[in-house]
């Protein structure tokens, strides 16, 4: 599956600190199938208590978190989207990525300078906001300019395409990211396949000092990216990247000892790996027997064929069942039998759709 976020940002804002802490944390990449990765791109881990309880009820020989990637994209300045700095770069990376996470610098520190002179987290938002949306509208005037042609030869398909690229400029042209836009379903099918930057979902980085994470909202800047991200609906996950590189280094003890010190119940990485894997509507599934527990990432709305699919591509084609039990179930019941007792177990069939949560032991025959 492979899903990646892209980590975006102005120089000096803590990005590649953020990003160090990814890769520091970063799960083994010999075991999961995206192995061979680019220097770019950090693999980590995604938190998951659920999988600690299953395999504490289970004691099974190996346990298998899933992973999440994280891409690091090229800087960003004022006319990025004309090739300025490294635009081009930056373009073609952001292209890759399936999320953006944006981290916009809230913290003062008078030996860090800031690209603008100030510090100023809506300017800088509004900076790559302005860059990504210029890009697309390029792309969009370029994409009328050969859809017009057919349109003159009454094409159904291009007329529809134009009345919608019509209508994606004109909310780009007023510096709307499309994904601000409404469309109908149909149409937004239609919008996904331009494959626009600005049609990314989108959530902010509010990167704190160290002083500032046990009350982030004490921060006026950290506030003020809130109040923009709810204007379109977006989240804001606030950090202190300098702890998080500092987090990183520690074993699971020493991190939970030390966030204690602090007062925090996670550590921001933890929150920005599930927000960002929500953001891209990923769901898990977990596999349970004595050789091994795993947690198994998913596109929410994907049926049981497709979910066994993504342990092998023998479970999709000879499919028969999926023996199911919600994670909710199975622990109250305390083990699989004792569930099977209450009636809790389901044999689910091709239509069923996969569920977050559920434990599944995949029948097929190939």
């Amino acid at each position: 599956m492979a899903l990646t976020a892209g980590i975006v940002g102005l120089p000096n804002v803590g990005k590649s600190t953020l990003f160090n802490a990814i890769t520091q944390a970063g799960a083994e990449a010999a075991n999961y199938p995206f192995a061979t990765i680019d220097p770019n791109v950090g693999i980590v881990e995604v938190p998951d208590n659920r999988l600690n309880k299953l395999t504490e009820l289970v004691k099974p020989k190996k346990t298998v978190p899933t992973a999440f990637e994280f891409t690091d994209i090229a800087g960003i300045v004022k006319g990025a989207s004309k090739g300025e700095g490294l635009g081009n770069q930056f373009l073609s990376h952001i292209r890759q990525v399936d999320a953006i996470c944006q981290v916009v610098r809230c913290f003062q520190d008078d030996n860090i300078t800031h690209v603008s002179g100030k510090i100023d987290p809506i300017d800088d938002i509004e900076i790559i906001n302005l860059e990504l949306i210029l890009a697309d509208l390029e792309s969009v005037n370029k994409r009328i300019q050969r859809v017009e042609k057919l349109v003159r030869q009454k094409d159904k398909e291009a007329i529809a395409e134009h009345d919608i690229l019509l209508k994606l400029k004109a909310g780009l042209e007023e510096e709307k990211p499309v994904r601000a836009l409404e469309f109908s379903e149909e149409h937004w099918k239609i919008v996904k396949g331009l494959h626009l930057l600005t049609s990314k979902p989108t959530l902010y980085v509010a990167n704190v000092s160290e002083e500032e994470i046990t009350e982030p909202d004490a921060n006026e800047n950290v506030q003020r990216v809130k109040e923009y991200a709810a204007a379109e609906g977006a989240e804001v996950i606030v950090v202190c990247a300098k702890i998080e590189e500092e987090i990183a280094e520690l074993d699971q003890e020493e991190k939970e000892e030390f966030l204690d010190d602090l007062g925090i119940s996670e550590s921001g990485l933890d929150k920005l790996i599930k927000a960002s894997y929500n953001l891209l509507g990923l769901a898990t599934y977990f596999t349970a027997g004595e050789q091994e527990v795993r947690a198994w990432t998913f596109r929410k709305g994907i049926k049981a064929p497709q979910a066994a699919g993504i342990i092998h591509t023998d479970f999709e084609k000879g499919f028969i069942r999926a023996e199911t039990v919600s994670y909710d179930h199975l622990m109250d019941a305390g083990a699989m039998a004792q569930a099977r007792e209450k009636g809790n177990v389901r044999l689910e069939g091709k239509e069923y759709i996969v569920k977050d949560g559920d434990v599944i032991h995949f029948r097929f025959n190939v």
